[in-house]
């Protein structure tokens, strides 16, 4: 494995959110979470294939806006032959966390999950993948 050295210059904005991504996922230092990050890209890059894959679409989003639960149905009816549960935990009276389990080829897994997170309105979302054959 060679290691090589190199500098890298960032905005200050930029700098500011790497020290906080490092603070808050406890990174010994800036290297390692860049080391982290590129990985993470790398891994989810691959992932843009056919490769028959299992996983999880996560979303959260404020449930008083019924549009967006909506939006969830319809888009979910159009990939039911991938969608192997779904299921919605109100956390409070505002957040809704929906949670899709799915199976197909990662590229139609992630089309999925890339129309769902996009919905106007959603907080948070995030797929994960595990290869499956």
């Amino acid at each position: 494995m060679a290691l090589k050295r190199f500098g890298v210059s960032l905005e200050d904005e930029l700098l500011e959110s790497l020290d906080q991504f490092v603070d808050n996922n406890g990174f010994a230092n800036r290297s390692q979470a860049i080391r982290f990050l590129v990985e993470k890209n790398v891994a989810e890059s691959k992932w843009q294939c056919n490769h028959i894959v299992a996983g999880t679409i996560i979303i959260m989003y404020n449930q008083e806006k019924k549009e967006i639960a909506s939006k969830i149905s319809s888009i979910q009816q159009f990939y039911q032959d991938v969608i192997l549960s779904s299921s919605q935990y109100y956390l409070n009276e505002n957040f809704c966390l929906h949670i899709a389990t799915v199976s197909g080829m990662a590229q139609t897994l992630t089309e999925l999950a890339d129309r769902m997170i996009t919905i106007k309105g959603i907080k948070h979302g995030k797929l994960v993948m595990s290869r499956a054959d």
